[in-house]
């Protein structure tokens, strides 16, 4: 018979499978009560605490999940996550003592490397929530009564060696923030703006998930590329490609336009249909929160970014 450390394993590793398959390998977020209907050994098994952010499962050693609540673009958390200078993501102790049983099992999970699943909340009314998994806590910053988290395999983690950084260390930071960006951010960021414009496009009401993509206004490389619904429009990959190349542009105002050139072309249905015919037209799709509709600063410096490349 398995002993408690190997089913504790074996749960984790299903669990991570299971979330894996039900959400389109992390495309969908999940609510409370479809997360609730995982099971292990023919029993539905509890994913999230109902009451706190962190769950060790009876008889577990080490925390199995984190979850992150909603937030409203401008509103604190009840706990503040921060990403660090190495481009990792933090994660904060419940409340100020170090042994309460919530800190210590994920200290437990660190020092043994465990698996874990990561909710991260993207939307109220019902909850819902992105799911990253696996992550691993690969550091403790006590001091700042936090976590160093990360969504990739720990055993890529080249330990800080005091003075000089080697370029191998220097590579793997730069490796990390990659990974981290792909593993974390972004799906997070995609399930946000989809969610809020309720999986339409922003330009042409399409409504497919699968043909749609999270774009952002000011790309996440610009000091204002901020993760934030904010920045980002839902829009199909046609539009989103448009958009990224200055094709199409979208004023402070929501209004759609077309490059110059483009409207002088005749290039077949797609192009007459698919951009030309939307030239002035407004935007179909908002969201209705108005606090989670585009920065009109942001779509500012965007649009100027369009009319200087169709005067080019």
């Amino acid at each position: 018979m398995a002993n408690s450390g190997d089913r504790e394993s074996k749960l984790r590793l299903e669990a991570i499978e299971w979330l894996s398959m039900v959400t389109d390998n992390g495309r969908l977020p999940l609510t409370r009560e479809e997360i609730a209907e995982f099971r292990f050994e023919g029993e539905k098994f509890r994913l999230i605490d109902q009451s706190r952010g962190i769950w060790r499962p009876k008889g577990f050693e080490g925390a199995l999940t984190i979850v992150t609540t909603f937030r409203e673009p401008g509103k604190e958390r009840p706990y503040e996550d921060e990403i660090g200078q190495d481009g990792l993501p933090r994660y904060m102790w419940e409340g100020d003592d170090p042994f309460l049983f919530t800190n210590v099992a994920l200290r437990t999970s660190m020092q043994r490397q465990m698996p874990m699943i990561w909710f991260v909340g993207i939307g109220r009314a019902p909850a819902r929530y992105q799911v990253v998994a696996p992550v691993f806590l690969v550091d403790e910053e006590a001091h700042l009564q936090r976590f160093v988290v990360a969504p990739m395999d720990a055993s890529a983690i080249i330990p800080d060696v005091v003075g000089q950084e080697s370029p191998i260390q220097e590579a793997m930071r730069r490796y990390l923030r990659t990974e981290t960006t792909i593993r974390l951010h972004q799906p997070v960021f995609r399930a946000s703006v989809l969610r809020a414009y309720e999986t339409r496009c922003a330009v042409c009401n399409l409504g497919h998930y699968q043909l749609l993509d999270a774009a952002h206004i000011m790309p996440d490389r610009h000091d204002l590329g901020i993760a934030s619904v904010v920045n980002g429009m839902a829009l199909c990959k046609i539009h989103h490609a448009a958009f990224d190349s200055n094709i199409l542009g979208v004023t402070p105002d929501f209004i759609v336009k077309i490059r110059p050139d483009l409207l002088e072309e005749i290039d077949g249905p797609m192009l007459q249909h698919g951009l030309k015919e939307l030239h002035n037209n407004k935007l179909m799709k908002l969201p209705e929160n108005k606090k989670e509709q585009p920065r009109k600063d942001l779509l500012e410096l965007a649009y100027e970014r369009f009319t200087s490349a169709g005067a080019a």
